[in-house]
């Protein structure tokens, strides 16, 4: 009986270690900017999510009523309601190919992180950047020109990647460019500085979290990182605790 005691104590635990339902469920009225790379048929991933998983993704919110927005949408949005921000980080061709796809499908909106000179995957053209931009349903961000770990950088190659990636990609759009995320996540507060003083109004983390939007610092806003490789239980615990496991 010990034995069998054991074995069920360690299978609730790792149950529970996989599926935080005992954490604390965070108020509707918090936004749930929700973070992921590339969308496509290869391998789900932590990189990678297929079209039909973000497809089940995106029926559940709109069946849980949450109003999609896009970042630029955040520091106005003061309506008491469930809503959520789907951004995706590098620019991805499978952006174009299946992400816009459901987006106009759904009729909902998404912003797109762009590293103008990535290397190393394929991205996306001029004309599907803005072919995308054109449609209403997706904005545009920058991510640095080349991914560049800020916290590895000097401070004049940090400060470059910063202010020329948000030329580049009004470049590529025709339009401004107002919000950053932090490659990797990483940066300092140097870096929030620069951001700042690049122009831009908003800026993005790999901090997990679910927190109101702060005005006084809209520099480091959290995201909630969704991996190609959880299911719709994991996904439920995310957007109701800020994450599924430890």
């Amino acid at each position: 009986m010990i034995l069998v005691f054991i074995i069920l104590s360690l299978v609730v635990v790792a149950f529970l270690a996989h599926y935080n339902f005992w954490r604390p469920v965070k108020k509707c009225s918090l936004p749930r900017i929700l973070m992921y790379h590339n969308t496509s048929n290869q391998v789900s991933s932590g990189m990678n999510i297929t079209p039909e998983l973000l497809e089940k993704q995106i029926q559940y919110l709109i069946q849980k009523q949450y109003t999609f927005l896009k970042i630029s949408d955040l520091p106005s949005f003061t309506q008491i309601t469930k809503h959520v921000v789907l951004t995706f980080d590098d620019g991805f061709v499978g952006n174009h190919t299946y992400l816009f796809e459901l987006l106009k499908k759904y009729k909902v909106p998404a912003t797109i992180y762009l590293t103008p000179d990535i290397q190393g995957i394929e991205a996306l053209s001029s004309s599907q950047i803005k072919e995308m931009q054109t449609s209403g349903f997706v904005e545009f961000g920058a991510h640095t020109m080349t991914h560049v770990n800020l916290t590895k950088a000097d401070n004049d190659r940090a400060q470059k990647e910063i202010i020329q990636s948000k030329e580049a990609v009004e470049k590529l759009t025709g339009i401004s460019c107002y919000s950053f995320a932090y490659p990797y996540g990483r940066y300092n507060e140097q870096h929030v500085q620069m951001v700042k003083n690049a122009g831009f109004t908003t800026a993005v983390t790999t901090k997990k979290a679910i927190a109101a939007f702060d005005h006084s610092n809209p520099y480091t806003l959290p995201r909630l990182s969704i991996s190609g490789c959880i299911n719709m239980i994991q996904f439920y615990l995310i957007l109701s605790r800020g994450r599924y496991k430890l």
